[in-house]
């Protein structure tokens, strides 16, 4: 590394080598040339003149890239394409003449373009669906778990640990149909000329609209899309940009709710991620055991949400057929983004692959709360067994604002159960009152909507990409 330039830390500390090379220079200028190979091999089989021997010689040097030739005639023309262009008539010199025939820059840039957006959306399904299933794992392994559940972050209906997990799982779930639909419907900018009126193959094909309607979708399903845009202006709808950037800010929103909720569980130190032997929480605090895994998800994820800003403001101020005022946008945004989310569910699967779980800590919690919780529960079987529900309303409600008084202003154990018994107008004994108390009969049917999430959602998802091989989840740094 040099230690005197800015390195791009989404390449350096945290992104895959997959996505790191669908992004790469090697990649765009590769897929550049298979493009041309695509084209020149078309027009040949609908009737221009363009050899066999031509089109073999292009094959041949696809990967004979000499960027050395290319900068240097960058240098020159100012112009990315033609410096390309120019490189590979040298690598194939006899055809020189026929590269790029009747083609605009767009016609290898966009197309490029949406080839990446189409195998980067590929990588992050296949990582998405990874952490989707260990969440699944963890969901019904911890599915008959009582925990303490939280609105606005205050004590509330107790609800399962695996419970909880599926609202996780719920979130990847949308983000899942969402990236499924981008897939099916993305479609190939396709061989469309200048602005997009096919002028220059109306001059090739002589005026045959046919040929040139052919030449569009011939190329398209070889570079293996299903459809190209009927129509474009010189470049696709930059709408396609921000579509996909708000899929992956959506995918980043769902990391960053499962880190707040992790970070928040392992201050009170009832679930904590991964912490590895010699790893050090604090310079200062030797003791600490920082959530750095689930911070970094989280610094991450708001990089990428904020990238979808980007995106918009590129597709709604295109001018006419194209304005170049997102060129250098693109060369960010969407790569970045990527790398960004490619990034949060390397790390995400590594945190569920050694996630931490204390059951003891999570029930001396719930049952710290749980008396104020199973006033409505000792009400009911008081009023079954004889009282007056309004009167005992009133009596709870006076004895759980004296408890509560102790808690919060004296630090004292929470006494309401021991209140209530003294109480003689609640016609309960020790015995059938710490049966009420047993957590599980607070959960409603977590268990049961936990296991009927997984079995109709969660487990036709994940079957459909079984055969998706597990993902390295090792972190770099």
């Amino acid at each position: 590394m040099d230690q005197e330039r800015y390195e791009n830390p989404l390449a350096e500390r945290y992104s895959s080598k997959e996505m790191l090379y669908n992004f790469s220079p090697e990649k765009k200028f590769r897929t550049w040339r298979k493009l041309w190979v695509a084209l020149a091999e078309t027009e040949r089989e609908l009737g221009v003149n363009v050899t066999e021997e031509q089109i073999r010689e292009m094959r041949e040097n696809i990967e004979n890239i000499d960027y050395e030739a290319i900068k240097k005639r960058e240098a020159e023309v100012r112009h990315d394409v033609m410096a390309n262009v120019y490189a590979y008539g040298l690598a194939a010199p006899s055809a020189k003449g026929i590269i790029h025939l009747g083609a605009t820059s767009a016609y290898v840039g966009d197309n490029t373009d949406l080839i990446q957006i189409r195998d980067g959306l590929l990588i992050v399904k296949k990582k998405l669906v990874r952490v989707m299933g260990a969440l699944r794992d963890f969901a019904l392994r911890y599915k008959d778990l009582p925990t303490l559940g939280f609105t606005h972050f205050q004590a509330a209906q107790p609800t399962t640990v695996g419970k909880r997990a599926c609202l996780w799982i719920e979130s990847l779930l949308l983000d899942l149909e969402e990236l499924e639909f981008r897939e099916k419907t993305l479609r190939f900018r396709g061989v469309k000329g200048t602005t997009g009126t096919q002028a220059s193959f109306e001059e090739l094909f002589e005026g045959d609209y046919k040929k040139a309607v052919a030449l569009d979708q011939m190329v398209t399903r070889k570079m293996g899309f299903e459809k190209s845009f009927p129509v474009t202006g010189q470049t696709y709808d930059r709408k396609v940009d921000a579509q996909i950037a708000n899929l992956l800010g959506n995918i980043a929103q769902s990391a960053h709710k499962f880190t707040n909720d992790l970070r928040l569980l392992q201050h009170l130190k009832e679930i904590e991620e991964p912490f590895e032997k010699n790893q050090i929480g604090s310079s200062a605090m030797a003791y600490k055991r920082n959530p750095m895994r689930s911070e970094r998800i989280s610094s991450l994820a708001k990089f990428v949400i904020a990238l979808t800003q980007s995106t918009a403001m590129v597709a709604s101020t295109q001018w006419f057929e194209r304005t170049l005022d997102d060129s250098a946008n693109k060369r960010l945004s969407l790569p970045q983004a990527f790398l960004a989310v490619d990034a949060i569910l390397i790390i995400w699967r590594n945190i569920l692959s050694g996630l931490v779980v204390y059951p003891r800590m999570i029930e001396k919690r719930l049952r710290e709360e749980l008396p104020f919780m199973a006033t409505e529960y000792i009400l009911m079987e008081s009023v079954k067994l004889g009282g007056d529900r309004q009167e005992l309303h009133e009596k709870i409600r006076l004895h759980a604002m004296e408890a509560g008084k102790k808690v919060k202003e004296e630090g004292k154990e929470n006494d309401l159960l021991d209140r209530i018994l003294k109480d003689p107008s609640f016609p309960l004994d020790r015995k059938k009152l710490l049966e009420l108390m047993d957590p599980i009969h607070f959960i409603g049917f977590s268990r049961e909507q936990t296991e009927d999430f997984i079995r109709r959602e969660v487990d036709p998802a994940l079957e459909r990409y079984k055969d998706i091989p597990e993902p390295d989840a090792t972190l770099r740094v």
